[in-house]
């Protein structure tokens, strides 16, 4: 019989328990552990191979596999019930695993990484990525790769009372104001990933504080279950500086001086990328034989100059106090904005911020177009507000395929749909649209996703939607040295971004925050430095929002005469059929004669949009569908519908009839009594009338008004 060496390690979490076991599944894996939280199971795997020569990057790759029988489901395709192309979702969770993880392997790492997560079984009530971070942290040390630390993560939120919770169902992180998400090692913070609903820098940092005490405890907790093992070390492949590499340093050095390299500035990309090309084509020059002959590498010789100007650059912040378009550290770029850029967009907003430049575009639609999210993972969810974000390569002066969105651009729009979706009002506070806003990357030089969140801020108000604060967002860099001493740089642009030590985006009105995002390239950050680049990240985003609000203080009070209107009526829920119609004829049957669409709620609410002068015939048409007599209604254009002895049924309004009684005919005979109901009416005729009585039976009697 097989036997399995099976290790179980239980830590109390939130409401639950964390239990992490190896040695049952995947055993052919180099490292694999299972996750268990609640009814939620992920196996985790990781894979090593050798690498591909050549390779001048480290080639992790960290997957999501969810699968449907996770939740017992099957997919309503007819044809193909495998799960398919991986969703948006799946691809973010992906990129939140790897952003803690990629910084704890040693630089230079050649050997190829393949981290994956697996969802074996869910409830659908609980966020998985924090917990493939912690799994995969194990998996890796289980394998004996190089590592520098644990890195476990927490999804914390708010109860209904507003007090921090760990591990929020999706519910409470989507209604209760806060959606945070840190990772980190027992000493630091690595990655944090929020979305909140217009809370103040203190709030954050408590709940920041809250999670990496989480942190802390489930790092402590990998130690000792990693403990119970003898892992034997994986030896990976790590590319060093070579000889050859050397030589090309000091080649560079000896041509290229400190004040070449000092004098590689200037406010534009172009302008710098220009300097640095005179440079570079002196290199050139000056060991062409030595290239022709192989003894230098013109690949090395770019990189180390490449490497010398990145350390120049760097120590120019710290000695000059100036970066290499000339700002000080906490100093904005120029900015332009501009709001209703096109006349038949519903609306648009271009921001600019130094060279990066996004063209933002409001589109809306009916509650009908709203956007059915169905995961792997979680139950079905709607969006009425989406954010698309789209990175054409002549952003950057580069040509490449047009395959659709990547990582990247997936995302970064998500990132600047988080820190909007708080301030968009919703279905129940009485917004019934479906929003979608596209940012169009028209040229790039650094934090395109909030210039993305600005520009998208601009075309909501724009389009008149009427925002519950105006959001802008700035990145914020790190640079760092051996000795501890660092500079917090505002409105990091390209070469910042690739050479410093973090990205920070921070996305808010003037005191509030709806989101951050951290990633960092060091080993970790501690929390009293986060506080300070928070409190620099409010006044530079400050300083932009007083530039879009020069442009436009508030939103607009009228919408752009191209795009739809929207009214709401109620119907009772015993309406709902009658409206809909067999097979959906009647209500098919009002869009198509009106041009307007419509949805239905359960609860009866109804929503219409439309142009103005349709929305009205819609609203009037369904009255008429609904409509209940009651006496003393009045009718101008009732139409005789059949003539009997004893007088004549009328319809007074569409699919109503009752009877004109001859004895209430005199008005039609000159006041003169009628003998006969045919002598005074026929078929078709145009007779003004009022409900005058409802008999027991509840029919309903008519009597000629005057007009």
């Amino acid at each position: 019989m097989l036997m399995h060496d099976v290790k179980t390690f239980s830590v109390p979490s939130g409401d639950g328990a964390i239990v992490f076991e190896t040695g049952k599944l995947a055993g052919q894996a180099q490292g694999a552990v299972t996750m268990r939280f609640k009814d939620m199971v992920i196996l985790t795997t990781v894979g090593v191979g050798e690498g591909r020569p050549g390779m001048n990057f480290f080639p992790l790759v960290i997957e999501f596999e969810p699968r449907t029988y996770a939740m017992g489901r099957i997919k309503h395709n007819k044809v193909n019930k495998r799960e398919g192309r991986r969703s948006d979702r799946d691809i973010l969770m992906s990129r939140v695993t790897d952003r803690p993880l990629r910084p704890m392997f040693p630089k230079g790492v050649r050997s190829e990484v393949q981290v994956i997560n697996t969802l074996l079984q869910t409830e659908g009530e609980y966020l998985c990525s924090p917990f493939n971070i912690t799994a995969a942290s194990i998996a890796i040390q289980l394998a004996g790769l190089p590592f520098e630390a644990s890195v476990s993560a927490v999804h914390v939120g708010k109860d209904e009372s507003g007090e921090l919770i760990l591990w929020p169902t999706f519910e409470q992180a989507e209604n209760n104001g806060l959606d945070l998400v840190v990772a980190g090692t027992e000493d630091s913070v690595m990655m944090v990933e929020a979305g909140a609903d217009l809370i103040t820098d203190e709030e954050m940092l408590v709940a920041l504080e809250f999670a990496h005490a989480e942190v802390k405890r489930l790092c402590q907790a990998q130690a000792e279950f990693l403990s119970a093992f003898d892992i034997e070390p994986i030896e990976v492949k790590i590319e060093g500086e070579s000889d050859e590499f050397a030589a090309a340093v000091e080649a560079v050095n000896k041509v290229v001086s400190e004040s070449d390299l000092d004098g590689v500035r200037g406010e534009t990309k172009q302008e710098v990328k220009k300097k640095m090309k005179v440079l570079q084509t002196k290199i050139k020059e000056t060991y062409a034989e030595q290239i022709e002959a192989e003894e230098l590498s013109l690949g090395d010789l770019m990189k180390a100059f490449d490497k010398a100007f990145a350390k120049n650059m760097r120590n120019g912040v710290f000695s000059t106090g100036k970066r290499v378009d000339g700002r000080a550290v906490d100093v904005v770029r120029p900015l332009y904005t501009e709001a209703g850029v096109y006349n038949r967009l519903h609306g648009s907003g271009l921001f600019q911020r130094g060279e990066t430049q996004v063209l933002s575009v409001l589109t809306l639609a009916g509650p009908d177009h709203e956007q059915y999210n169905d995961d792997a993972f979680r139950d079905e969810y709607r969006q009425r507000y989406i954010h698309h974000y789209n990175f054409p390569p002549y952003s950057v002066g580069e040509t490449r395929p047009l395959r659709g969105p990547g990582r990247r651009e997936i995302g970064h729009g998500a990132l600047a749909e988080r820190a909007l979706k708080y301030v968009v009002p919703t279905a129940e506070e009485g917004y019934a649209y479906m929003t979608r806003v596209v940012s169009e990357v028209l040229a790039c030089n650094g934090s395109s996703s909030m210039a993305s969140v600005c520009g998208s801020t601009l075309a909501l108000m724009d389009g008149g939607v009427p925002l519950k604060a105006p959001i802008a967002g700035v990145a914020m860099g790190l640079l760092m040295q051996d000795d501890g001493e660092y500079r917090i740089l505002t409105d990091i642009q390209g070469l910042e971004d690739f050479d410093g030590d973090m990205d920070f985006k921070v996305a808010g009105d003037r005191d509030r925050i709806t989101c951050l995002q951290l990633d960092i390239k060091i080993k970790g950050l501690d929390l009293s430095l986060l506080a300070e680049a928070m409190k620099q990240a409010k006044i530079g985003r400050n300083t932009i929002l007083d530039n879009m609000l020069a442009t436009i203080p508030e939103s607009r009070s009228e919408m752009n005469e191209y795009a739809p209107l929207i009214e709401t009526i109620k119907i009772r829920e015993d309406q709902i059929k009658k409206l809909i119609g067999k097979g959906g004829e009647t209500i098919q049957g009002l869009q198509a004669t009106h041009e307007v669409n419509i949805s239905v709620e359960d609860d009866g609410t109804t929503v219409i949009t439309g142009q103005l002068e349709n929305i009205k015939s819609t609203k009037a048409a369904i009255g008429d569908l609904f409509y209940e007599p009651s006496v003393g209604d009045k009718f101008l254009n009732g139409v005789v519908k059949n003539v009997v002895d004893f007088g004549c049924f009328i319809e007074y309004h569409p699919g109503n009839e009752a009877l004109l009684h001859v004895s209430g005919m005199s008005k039609l005979n000159g006041g003169e009594r009628v003998g006969a109901p045919s002598d005074v009416v026929s078929v078709g005729d145009i007779v003004p009338v009022e409900i005058i009585e409802k008999d027991r039976q509840g029919r309903y009697k008519l009597g000629v008004i005057d007009v």
